[in-house]
């Protein structure tokens, strides 16, 4: 199946039920009084984070969603029936904004969690509620409110701990493919990967972690270039990115330093939040170097790196599981300072001696 990570759709709630003027005539009362019932309300319409849905590509090619309208009233003070609402099915991680403003509406980002995105219109009053010492027989009824419309812009943003960056063929598939499950499309051209792929890395029985891969980064994507530059709001939930550089290159022509300040300049470019995600330098392929020790020294030296470096092989396995062990170690230790954090806020706020939020303690690692 195609992966479709966005989508515009248009929902209409459906219209209240309009209420109606009507008159009791039984056999023993001929002038029983006005009975006109309310018109029923319309349906809403409601989103849904599901788990079992992966991708947008319902709504690509389905756009409008309407709801059903609301009955009109009926006789003997009967109210009509209520519009059916309807629930719509979208992905965990799903953001959804108004098309018009921007706005951000809601990030359905558990399983299960719902939102009501538009309401159905109230529905029309009968004749009954006009009814007075001074007007016995009223005739006034008054029609169902229309439901609302928006057009919703539809973003899924995968949920990962990891995130993957890297050039065209710097191994990151391979790299997934030799940790996790997944089985991305690996080859010796580059673009091979077209859209994000999920894999969950286990450590042991009660610990993992989920990585993203997705499509590599070239110069000038902040502008539209290459692919990844539609693909890269996946990695703006991740707590860590793992940026994979290949170290031994088949064209010598290429300066590995060059391309790894290349997708840094880009990932700045595209989102400052991002850039001061913790990142790790991964230097892939050094199983093609005779003297690696000495050209991984170079490299950091030239790049002028300051932050946590790991040398692998991703398609021998060199170097992976002491890089698996180490990106669990800083998940625990994320969560943990979160969780302390939270407690700590907790504490302040039950207190009452602080209503600001506290700033975090985590300490972040940056491209110094």
């Amino acid at each position: 199946m195609k992966f479709i990570d966005e989508a515009t759709i248009k929902i209409y709630a459906g219209d209240g039920g309009n209420g109606v003027a009507t008159f009791r005539r039984e056999k023993y009362e001929p002038l029983g009084g006005p009975s006109g019932g309310d018109g029923g309300r319309g349906g809403s319409i409601s989103i849904e984070a599901d788990r079992n849905i992966n991708t947008l590509v319902d709504y690509r090619y389905s756009r409008v969603f309407r709801a059903q309208r609301g009955e009109n009233g009926r006789s003997a003070e009967c109210y009509g029936a209520k519009g059916e609402e309807m629930l719509l099915r979208v992905p965990v991680g799903t953001v959804i904004s108004d098309k018009a403003s921007g706005q951000m509406l809601v990030d359905l980002s558990e399983h299960g969690q719902r939102a009501q995105m538009a309401a159905g219109g109230k529905g029309g009053l009968g004749n009954v509620h006009f009814k007075s010492s001074l007007n016995r027989a009223p005739r006034q009824c008054t029609k169902g409110d229309p439901g609302e419309e928006l057009e919703l812009y539809l973003e899924l943003k995968v949920l990962a701990d990891v995130g993957l960056l890297g050039m065209p063929n710097a191994g990151k598939s391979t790299y997934i493919r030799s940790v996790s499950a997944a089985k991305p499309k690996v080859a010796d051209y580059p673009f091979t990967t077209l859209h994000p792929n999920l894999g969950v890395v286990r450590v042991d029985t009660e610990r993992s972690f989920v990585i993203a891969d997705i499509p590599g980064i070239i110069e000038g994507a902040a502008e539209g270039a290459g692919l990844g530059h539609q693909f890269l709001r996946h990695l703006q939930r991740t707590s860590l990115l793992l940026h994979l550089v290949d170290i031994a290159p088949f064209d010598e022509a290429v300066d590995p330093v060059h391309e790894a300040k290349a997708i840094v300049e880009e990932l700045k470019k595209y989102d400052q939040a991002l850039y001061e995600k913790p990142r790790w330098l991964i230097l892939n392929k050094i199983d093609m170097l005779p003297d690696s020790e000495n050209v991984v020294k170079k490299f950091v030296k030239d790049y002028g790196w300051k932050g946590p470096v790991f040398a692998i092989s991703a398609i021998s396995g060199i170097g992976c599981k002491e890089l698996t062990y180490a990106i669990m170690q800083h998940i625990d230790e994320n969560k943990q300072l979160q969780l302390e954090e939270d407690a700590l806020k907790g504490a302040f706020k039950e207190s009452g001696l602080i209503n600001e939020s506290i700033p975090s303690k985590a300490v972040e690692i940056k491209d110094l």
